[in-house]
């Protein structure tokens, strides 16, 4: 029904709501039971992804290394716990109040299950937990990247997702094609603490599209002291990786060769970013500083790159 779908989508958008897009439940079809969300709604026939960004601004803290906290709160545990939730409620409630049935999700993280006992034969175990990136991707929001982060036009991996399973008849979106990460490896060669390993890929299905990623060593990821956040939600889930100098420099490759629909009138890192290696002392890392040459961040006619002087 598009005209449910669109009614939905505005009233999103009116309660903060920076991307909602609309998953049709067959996408989740080859997910395993312990991460689908049909296993959680089997009569569902979409999966609602609200997204609100996380401010460029919320990552000037950790750039400088002045005031690491400020994170910590406008991007990662208010604005998941507080403002993409209170978006998420609304919109739940906005479908109940139509007849019908919604079930909100937060983004607890799937690398904890199980945490429980099957309740009935060949269902799985509690809890179920969806991958939210992997959401994202299926709703049209969303490529993923690299380094398994999602990707989206509008901000990069700047957001954060919750997620809305439903029966009303919602219209999904068309997947995204958008060519956003190129596989530049700036954010395997910037890694203080070697990471992330360009040697051997995978390839990550998502509704019928095919994405390659890295070998990521997330117990490195979690002695990160260049920005990374240890799992809020439990310790065997993956690290917050947005604010962390592999994701700061990607953002900034994204911007400098215009991929993003969101630009800005300066330039995010105007100096060398600090690092610290897994002792927490000090250590260098190579990244240009000024506007990349195009040699990075997409294949070459994925490119357009930025003119400096036509920058607002």
């Amino acid at each position: 029904m598009p005209d449910l779908t669109d009614q939905m989508k505005r009233f999103a958008r009116e309660h903060g709501a920076d991307l909602v897009g609309v998953a049709p439940a067959q996408r989740f079809a080859d997910v395993p039971p312990e991460r689908s969300p049909l296993s959680i709604f089997p009569e569902m026939t979409a999966a609602v992804v609200i997204g609100r960004r996380i401010t460029r601004g919320t990552l000037r803290g950790l750039e400088e290394g002045t005031n690491l906290g400020l994170y910590e709160q406008f991007g990662y545990s208010w604005l998941d716990m507080q403002f993409v939730a209170m978006t998420t409620f609304e919109v739940t409630q906005w479908l109940e109040d139509r007849g019908w049935e919604a079930v909100p999700l937060f983004g607890f993280p799937p690398e904890a299950y199980p945490q429980g006992i099957a309740v009935r034969e060949g269902a799985p175990a509690p809890n179920v937990y969806p991958d939210f990136d992997h959401a994202a991707v299926a709703a049209g929001l969303a490529e993923l990247s690299y380094v398994r982060l999602a990707l989206t036009p509008q901000f990069g991996h700047r957001q954060r997702f919750q997620l809305i399973l439903t029966d009303a008849p919602l219209e999904g979106d068309p997947m995204l094609d958008a060519g956003l990460c190129g596989m530049c490896l700036a954010c395997v060669e910037i890694c203080p603490l070697g990471a992330i390993s360009a040697d051997h890929d995978s390839t990550v299905a998502i509704a019928g599209r095919e994405f390659t990623v890295a070998e990521i060593d997330f117990g490195k990821c979690r002695r990160c002291q260049n920005g990374a956040r240890p799992n809020r939600y439990h310790p065997s889930g993956a690290p917050d990786r947005r604010g962390a100098i592999c994701m700061r420099t990607c953002m900034q490759m994204l911007e400098d060769n215009g991929k993003l629909e969101t630009q800005f009138a300066h330039r995010f890192r105007v100096r060398e970013p600090w690092a610290r290696d897994a002792l927490g002392e000090p250590t260098q890392v190579k990244t240009p500083i000024g506007p990349s040459q195009g040699t990075g961040c997409a294949d070459p006619e994925g490119f357009r790159k930025v003119d400096e002087e036509a920058r607002p």
